[in-house]
C-alpha cells in the first residue's frame, strides 16, 4: 500500500495522509501521529465530500 501526501502539506512535513487498500476505502493518517489510529472512510464517501467542496456546498 502506498501512502501519498496531501498537495497542502506544510514545508516542515506536517500533513494528512492518504492511502488507498484494496476493498473500496480510503486511510487517512496524521504524520505527526504516526502511531495514532488511522481514518477509514469509504471511496464513495470520499467523492461525495470532495465534490462538494469543489461545488462550494461545505
Amino acid at each position: 500500500m502506498t501512502w501519498r501526501k496531501s498537495s497542502h502539506s506544510f514545508p516542515q512535513g506536517e500533513c494528512v495522509e492518504v492511502a488507498q487498500p484494496p476493498g473500496g476505502t480510503v486511510l487517512f493518517d496524521d504524520s505527526k501521529r504516526h502511531n495514532g489510529a488511522l481514518v477509514e472512510v469509504s471511496a464513495a464517501a470520499v467523492r461525495t465530500f470532495v465534490a462538494a467542496v469543489k461545488q462550494g456546498s461545505l
